[in-house]
């Protein structure tokens, strides 16, 4: 993974000695379920990869099965801690937004900016975000996924009404039609930039468009 990164373990101090640091075979607390979670997204960063099994996910990381299942009880667990980590993220990013921008039309433009540079940074996490990696996993990933949309899309509708009440848009905009069809144009360009074996960046055109989008 790259980018938006999950919390990654801490280097060894360069003044530790070699045979301590051979002797700390064990990751520390915590650290193999990130381990296991960065090795799932960089997996789904693959274009065209195919559905991802524990055993290759086990594989990549050089342990067996078994170790995985010590961290997650099911490999649904394990993206459900990717969509943990895609909420924190873009809620968080979001929310300050929102501080560092009083104007509700800016506030429309980051966030918009936001969602795509983040597909961009993050192409394994853009396959989560489709629905595309969670194809033949468990239902209830697929209807989270769907929750974290509309709490997206509710996010903007709610800088849209600031928009509107400060005269930055016109007073007729329907602050849910128009949050609507932002939330829709973030989603195709997350499937094209997918689709397209992530060649495409989502940010293309940004500028022109986002001004459509807006006013």
């Amino acid at each position: 993974m790259s980018h938006a990164e999950l919390d990654s373990p801490e280097p060894i101090p360069g003044g530790e000695t070699a045979p301590a640091a051979a002797a700390r075979k064990r990751p520390k607390p915590g650290e193999r379920r990130v381990q296991i979670l960065q090795a799932l997204a960089t997996m789904l960063e693959q274009p065209g990869a195919e559905r991802i099994t524990t055993a290759a996910l086990a594989a990549k990381l050089d342990v067996s099965e078994a170790a995985l299942y010590r961290h997650f009880a099911s490999k649904a667990q394990m993206f459900e801690g990717l969509i943990e980590f895609i909420e924190q993220t873009l809620f968080g990013l979001i929310n300050q937004i929102s501080t560092q921008h009083e104007d509700g039309a800016q506030q429309l433009r980051a966030i918009l900016t936001m969602l795509l540079s983040f597909a961009e940074r993050n192409p394994g996490m853009t396959r989560v975000l489709i629905g595309d990696a969670l194809v033949t996993e468990a239902d209830r990933l697929q209807d989270r996924i769907n929750q974290l949309i509309d709490r997206l899309e509710l996010s903007i509708k709610q800088c849209f009404r600031t928009a509107i009440a400060q005269g930055r848009v016109p007073p007729e905009t329907d602050p849910a039609a128009r949050a609507n069809l932002m939330m829709s144009y973030v989603q195709g360009r997350w499937l094209r930039f997918a689709k397209g074996g992530f060649k495409r960046m989502p940010t293309d055109l940004l500028g022109a468009q986002a001004a459509l989008l807006i006013f």
